[in-house]
């Protein structure tokens, strides 16, 4: 897949474009781009998506991302685009009129254009699906989908990840939700009560969800089953949040390694202990409930 952050950077030729943010790349957003394969292939030219880093909202309203650019692009190449166009979104970009945004989305000559029904663009959203009509031949506005009767949107994973509810928001992403991130040094308390850490620092923004999960941890092309905490470890008075995972049955060195955590089922949320002996308790039951949980 190729990618570009400018349309004017890719060569001169006809495309079908779908254009959006793409935060999470949910099954909306795989139906979006489902539509935008079949008229490529009809017309038989690049399928374009044209997106923007950070996703709106992470600028607009201090949202935190689904999927950091890098993931988005693995997703977008994973469901067969061709090419992706990344627009720096900055208040520059967003402050532009929408003859402006109309006029790159010109540049890249769609046959066929594929959006929601709901988009707008340009300054204060005043862009609208008529003024994308005046740029190409055919526009494909597909309504907002739904699962359960419930619309699938970013909005709505955010929210079941800020609560815990891993596996409904896997349901709309038709897919685990999870996150990369390097192995940096912690506190080195769990080794103390028989439950070794691995600290992931995850990009800025990224987010994650809240409490105590079942995990599985990738890591140099292995798979290890484990158990992660995400929150501010209240029990040591800790200051800030952190993804801490515990690998069972491993006892390698991690640390310095790029490592890929799948939030699979929740097994509670953060709480606070009167003891460390009560963590290491709860965290036996954690470990023990982790491991029946993901040999299913």
């Amino acid at each position: 897949m190729k990618t570009y952050q400018s349309p004017q950077q890719r060569p001169d030729t006809d495309t079908v474009v779908a254009i959006g943010s793409f935060d999470g790349v949910h099954l909306g957003h795989q139906a979006l781009i489902k539509t935008l394969r079949e008229r490529a292939r009809f017309y038989r030219v690049p399928s374009v998506v044209y997106t923007f880093d950070p996703p709106t909202r992470v600028l607009t309203q201090g949202a935190l991302y689904l999927s950091t650019l890098p993931e988005k692009l693995a997703l977008l190449e994973r469901f067969g685009v061709d090419e992706v166009i990344a627009v720096s979104f900055t208040r520059e970009f967003a402050s532009r009129t929408k003859e402006e945004f109309l006029g790159d989305i010109a540049v890249l000559r769609p046959r066929a254009i594929v959006v929601g029904e709901d988009f707008g663009f340009g300054k204060g959203r005043a862009g609208k699906l008529d003024d994308l009509r005046t740029v190409t031949p055919e526009l494909d506005a597909l309504p907002m989908f739904q699962l359960t009767g419930k619309d699938i949107k970013s909005s709505r994973i955010r929210e079941l990840l800020l609560r815990g509810d891993v596996e409904g928001a896997g349901q709309f992403l038709g897919r685990t939700y999870d996150a990369v991130g390097v192995v940096v040094s912690g506190d080195k308390l769990g080794r103390t009560i028989g439950f070794p850490t691995a600290n992931v620092k995850v990009p800025n923004g990224k987010l994650l969800p809240s409490g105590v999960f079942a995990v599985t941890l990738w890591v140099s092309g292995q798979r290890l089953a484990g158990m992660a905490n995400v929150g501010m470890r209240p029990t040591v008075d800790g200051t800030d949040t952190r993804l801490e995972v515990h690998a069972f049955d491993f006892d390698g060195d991690l640390y310095g390694e790029e490592v890929q955590v799948k939030f699979e089922y929740s097994l509670r949320g953060e709480q606070k202990f009167a003891s460390l002996d009560e963590l290491k308790a709860q965290l036996a039951r954690d470990q023990a409930r982790a491991r029946e949980l993901l040999v299913r």
